[in-house]
């Protein structure tokens, strides 16, 4: 189950430039630093768009945390 700190702190993780939102670039840059180098440019766009319930192409914490199983 998560919390909303621990999603805070995870998307804040994310958001590289500090903006509030989470771009494709952002995630497979952080993603990368993670270890996963699979994540290209692709699978980054498609993780955001499928989280994206505005589609802007970038996730806002709403969305982020709306993605979350909090059962």
């Amino acid at each position: 189950m998560a919390d909303i700190e621990s999603a805070r702190k995870a998307f804040d993780r994310y958001d590289l430039n500090g903006d509030g939102l989470i771009s494709a670039s952002e995630y497979k840059s952080v993603m990368a630093q993670l270890g996963d180098f699979h994540v290209t440019e692709t699978v980054a766009e498609a993780v955001i768009k499928a989280k994206d319930g505005n589609g802007d192409g970038l996730l806002t914490f709403d969305e982020f945390w709306a993605s979350f199983d909090r059962s």
